[in-house]
């Protein structure tokens, strides 16, 4: 990356740095920390021009791929005009960075770009591996406990975990949050793929895995808000899923939703298939049935859930099943009897 940038508003014309922005060209992260690395100053400038244009987030409803896509051509085309406008294509007076760098973000404003549910760009990401827990601190002090093959992103700017503003990350699959309460009682804001959970201090249970969305809150209290239909306030004991078009508050033992932390599984009448896709989300393996009816055998009790093999192990100490494995496919079949 040759280009050398003067002034933060210098960024706010250069395609390269905007579709870095807004996410249409995030593969281009690695060059431009090269890039911010490589000469004293550009750390500052660079925060700078994030800054103005973090300013400029509204809150909206997500728009379709096809308008974005749209509007952001709109907008490339609208920085290309305003580029031969500073170098008197268009007319002889020189315009300044700053004015151009202000029209540019009343552009971004205009067209809808920046929405408030989009997944940070310059993010932090952690990540659980196949049958693993990890804990980890966030910026603010909350904890989180992921379970096996899950995902969490955050904003990792500083300024976006001080006191009163507010902290949010994005789930994929399943963690634990003991959310830290501030001076300010600043919101922590969890998003899923259909709705967001928005609290100041609690500890609660959140999955977020192929098709299945739901919260069990353990302590404080929550709002959970769906991207349609109405907010539904969480009390202690509460579990709260999404049912394909609106959200159900329904009764589930909660030990049997937080045994994971323990490295434990707790099955309660349990359709085999159910089992069969838990392992394939959390080792990260194919399982096949045999005969696709043993999928409604249900199994009950608590195993292991640290060790794949252990686990298969169990099952077939029920006398029920024979369990194969080779490599990365189980086939389950019927015990002969």
């Amino acid at each position: 990356m040759a280009k050398e940038f003067r002034e933060a508003e210098d960024f706010l014309t250069d395609e390269s740095f905007l579709s870095w922005y807004f996410g249409s060209g995030r593969k281009e992260g690695g060059s431009w920390e090269n890039w911010v690395v490589g000469a004293p100053g550009r750390r500052e400038l660079f925060d700078q021009a994030v800054a103005i244009l973090d300013a400029t987030r509204i809150a909206e409803k997500p728009l379709p791929a096809a308008q974005v896509q749209r509007a952001e051509t709109a907008l490339l085309g609208r920085i290309d005009l305003l580029e031969d406008i500073r170098k008197g294509r268009n007319r002889p007076a020189r315009i300044g960075r700053r004015w151009m760098a202000a029209a540019v973000v009343l552009v971004l404003v205009g067209v809808g770009l920046v929405v408030y549910r989009m997944r940070p760009v310059r993010q932090s990401q952690v990540a659980s591996g196949y049958g693993q827990l990890l804990s980890q601190r966030l910026p603010d002090g909350s904890e989180v406990i992921m379970n096996a093959n899950s995902r969490l992103h955050y904003f990792r700017a500083f300024r976006n975990w001080q006191d009163g503003i507010d902290r949010e990350v994005w789930i994929e699959g399943e963690a634990f949050f003991h959310v830290r309460k501030t001076p300010m009682k600043s919101r922590f804001i969890v998003h899923t793929d259909e709705f967001d959970i928005v609290v100041t201090g609690t500890q609660f249970n959140v999955v977020n895995r192929n098709g299945k969305d739901n919260v069990l809150l353990q302590e404080g209290s929550v709002i959970v808000h769906p991207r349609t239909g109405a907010d539904l306030h969480m009390v202690p004991g509460d579990f709260v899923q999404w049912d394909g078009t609106k959200l159900e508050k329904t009764g589930v033992r909660q030990d049997s939703l937080t045994a994971w932390q323990q490295h434990q599984i707790v099955f309660d009448k349990t359709p085999l298939r159910q089992v069969a896709a838990m392992i394939e989300e959390q080792y990260g393996i194919r399982v096949t049935l045999a005969d696709p009816s043993i999928g409604d055998s249900v199994i009950s009790g608590m195993l292991p859930n640290n060790n794949l093999n252990v686990l298969l192990q169990a099952l077939e100490t029920t006398n029920d099943f024979n369990v194969t494995r080779d490599g990365d496919n189980i086939t389950i079949k019927a015990s002969a009897h």
